[in-house]
């Protein structure tokens, strides 16, 4: 028979796990800030949400854009709070999120190594009827037995079980379903999920079990034999040092406290350290990603009906002197480490092999659409253009500038931009491209997040380093907003 006493590596996982639960919650209701709304299809329409975490409604007369949704989050309750702090909210999520899959592989394999696998896995039908037992005792203010307690009564071992083999499991693969790479090669894995905008419902729901099941087992441990709870998880088994076993285990609690503390502290004070030190979390993840192409084909009965607008356009007298003479006027630079540099009109962009493709747009903030492109593959602008062998990025150039006049830009490497899917688009639905939308000309790179995608693009710059551009973080967001570079997931 497997002893249950509670061994040294199950104490030290079950505090792991607590410490990283916390810091997902938190950083990911800050994420679902940035885009406070829900919904079970693909397009994202306002109005065809099924919950919403926001009392704003857009004014009538005046472009709203998926930006103007963010809401404020208390930094008592998002991590790192404040007002669209996306970039280093998903890095915490993501450091958060790689600790916290490797503490639970150590746990599972632990479990099963060391005979331990009986205490969550039932091996008998009966414990529905013992789990079933102890709910009535419990709906009626009654406590359950001791003995009933081999390690846990048939409701804990129900409760623990899923917890551990489908909510973690189902958690982590819904947020696999949420990466603009995974769905741009294996369109068919959100349709796992019923799509992306499912995926995100669900992974907001597993989040909603994993916060009820901490409330109801946390009161649990101090509503039912207490005393006799600290000493297990504390000092593994009943040993008659009751306080110690408590004065230990705030201590654990208050710790945890204070490292949520620190690293919100330390997200407000020092963004740049946290963005680089964290961000190795996420580039473990995206340079698994990286060598994804997409293979995405979507119909046009797929088109969604509503594309939401990030980012208002240029207030550069140039373009819009441009943009109402429906720029016959504008031409694209393509300078930088090339053989030869060219000056590209609309008209040359039109006259050159035109690409098609319908695609889903997955934004940072959590909203998707689908849409139509049309215009040139990037391939061939870097085939007219002969990059030099020293030439391992394309800088976008935009002619959207910040409040404080500082431009917008990104970055591709060489092998991204050619990837089939990678183009510069100048319509959208059969039509030119809208001005909201990016026009005349936007980048689309369908294994990346949205901000990647420049829009009002007015120059390509091909470098050797991206870190020679603006903070020499790779573009706008990553330097001023704190993204990872590698926007795949």
């Amino acid at each position: 028979m497997a002893n249950y006493d509670f061994p040294l590596w199950l104490r030290v996982t079950h505090y792991v796990n607590f410490l990283l639960i916390t810091l997902l919650l938190r950083s990911g209701i800050q994420i679902l800030a940035d885009h406070p709304r829900l919904y079970w299809n693909e397009h994202c329409t306002p109005g065809s949400e099924w919950i919403r975490f926001s009392r704003k409604r857009a004014p009538k007369n005046q472009l709203w854009t998926s930006m103007d949704e963010a809401i404020q989050v208390s930094p008592w309750v998002g991590l790192p709070g404040g007002w669209h702090t996306l970039g280093l909210a998903r890095h915490w999520h993501f450091i958060a999120a790689l600790f916290w899959m490797l503490n639970g592989l150590i746990y599972v394999a632990l479990l099963f190594l060391n005979d331990q696998w009986g205490r969550l896995i039932p091996t008998s039908g009966k414990v529905f009827a013992e789990a079933w037992h102890s709910l009535l005792d419990y709906l009626t203010l009654h406590v359950p037995p001791l003995s009933s307690f081999h390690p846990y009564d048939g409701l804990q071992q129900l409760a623990y079980a899923s917890i551990v083999f489908l909510v973690a499991p189902f958690t982590i693969l819904t947020g696999a379903a949420m990466s603009p790479a995974i769905a741009a090669r294996f369109p068919w894995y959100p349709g796992l999920f019923g799509g992306r905008q499912k995926a995100r419902s669900l992974h907001f729901l597993l989040l909603l079990a994993y916060l009820s099941f901490m409330v109801v087992h946390v009161s649990m441990v101090f509503l039912v034999h207490f005393t006799r709870n600290a000493d297990h998880i504390v000092l593994g088994r009943e040993q008659g040092q009751e306080w110690l076993a408590i004065a230990i285990g705030a201590l654990l609690i208050l710790s945890v406290a204070l490292i949520n503390w620190l690293v919100t502290w330390w997200s407000h004070q020092a963004p740049r350290q946290v963005q680089h030190w964290t961000g190795l979390g996420a580039q473990l993840f995206d340079n698994s990603l990286s060598m994804l192409h997409s293979r995405q084909a979507y119909d046009r009965a797929d088109i969604s009906p509503y594309f939401w607008v990030n980012g208002k356009p240029p207030a550069d007298e140039t373009w819009q002197r441009m943009a109402n003479d429906q720029f016959k006027d504008w031409h694209l630079e393509i300078t930088g480490l090339v053989e030869k540099p060219i000056r590209l009109s609309l008209d040359d962009l039109k006259s050159m092999p035109k690409h098609v493709q319908i695609t889903e747009h997955v934004c940072i903030q959590g909203w998707s659409g689908i849409a139509e492109w049309a215009g040139v593959q990037l391939s061939e602008i870097i085939g007219l253009c002969r990059p030099k062998g020293s030439a391992q990025y394309l800088v976008f150039h935009s002619y959207q500038r910040d409040p404080e006049g500082i431009e917008y830009y990104s970055s591709l490497t060489l092998e991204e931009a050619n990837d089939a899917q990678s183009m510069l688009a100048y319509e959208m639905n059969g039509q030119l491209l809208p001005l909201e939308h990016g026009a005349p000309v936007r980048l689309r790179v369908e294994t990346k997040l949205g901000f990647k995608m420049t829009k009002w693009i007015r120059a390509v710059e091909f470098v050797a380093d991206y870190k020679e551009i603006g903070l020499g973080q790779g573009g706008y967001r990553e330097d001023r907003e704190y993204y990872a570079i590698g926007a795949a997931i």
